[in-house]
């Protein structure tokens, strides 16, 4: 009698505890929303104002930060330059990381355990320490503030995200396949890059996408490394403006007309956000196909 009432209570207490965190996760997911949209909301209005075409496909002119004629495409291509460089530097580094983890540090439990630690710290460094890294790099190299001081900088930022992103993609492949690769003769080279990037796909897309939103939108990491400029880039080693840092500086103006620029800035990269969102939604459910 004494077990029956037992069972009984711990079934009626589990049923309120699993209605209490069903009720915490609907207020979570719906408080996320209302956060978002109500920023949306302030973005168009205070910016839908300074959104013209000429906005997007003209660089500053003469009196722009004064309320006058020009645009930001000067930040908007330099977001873009600056994104993909550093994604592209990023990929270069963090994809044989990953797999030399996942592959030939398999059965080094220790030692795979200490370097994802250590790259999760440097996943939860704030930006601004990776720009005063990035900016110490340019005094010891005497470089210039430059579009390349910004992708390498950016390209550090980003690298421990992505290692980690695609590495825990490659941890959800089962390790008989390693051990069925290796019976089959193949050597480590293939594995990894026949076997284990095709199984690991929708994971490396979403950490390519994942790690080019964050260095899309980041302004602290290139405040030092990249300087500002009102042309577009047409070297490494020019001066870059970027949408964050013009955001950032249209928003201090006294100005009106320039602090709306400023918020239909934030617009433009908000939508750039959420194209790339997309992107890796669509990317992600193609990609399964490449499975085995």
């Amino acid at each position: 009698m004494k077990k029956n009432s037992f069972n009984e209570y711990a079934k009626r207490k589990g049923n309120v505890e699993e209605k209490i965190m069903k009720v915490l996760m609907v207020i979570a997911t719906y408080s996320i929303m209302l956060v978002f949209l109500y920023l949306i909301i302030i973005i168009l209005q205070k910016g839908m104002h300074a959104m013209s075409w000429e906005m997007i496909s003209k660089t500053p002119g003469g009196g722009f930060y004064f309320g006058k004629e020009g645009g930001i495409l000067n930040a908007i291509m330099g977001s873009i330059y600056l994104s993909i460089g550093a994604t592209v530097l990023s990929i270069l580094i963090s994809v044989p990381v990953a797999l030399y983890l996942n592959i030939h540090l398999l059965h080094h439990k220790r030692i795979v355990t200490g370097i994802r630690f250590l790259l999760d710290i440097l996943w939860g460094i704030p930006s601004i320490l990776f720009g005063a890294f990035g900016f110490v790099l340019m005094i010891i190299f005497h470089l210039q503030a430059s579009l390349l001081a910004g992708i390498i900088t950016l390209g550090i930022m980003i690298t421990p995200i992505i290692i980690r992103a695609f590495d825990e993609a490659l941890k959800g492949i089962p390790e008989g396949l390693l051990e069925v690769s290796y019976a089959l003769g193949l050597s480590r080279r293939q594995i990894a890059f026949g076997i284990f990037i095709r199984q690991a796909m929708p994971g490396l897309i979403t950490a390519i996408l994942v790690g080019f939103g964050r260095a899309l939108g980041d302004a602290a990491s290139v405040l030092f490394t990249t300087g500002f400029t009102d042309h577009i880039p047409t070297s490494l080693y020019d001066p870059t403006a970027s949408l964050p840092l013009a955001i950032f500086f249209q928003l201090s103006s006294p100005i009106a007309e320039v602090r709306e620029r400023a918020y239909a800035a934030a617009f433009i990269l908000t939508i750039i956000i959420l194209i790339i969102s997309l992107a890796i939604r669509i990317c992600t459910s193609r990609s399964s196909r490449y499975k085995i």
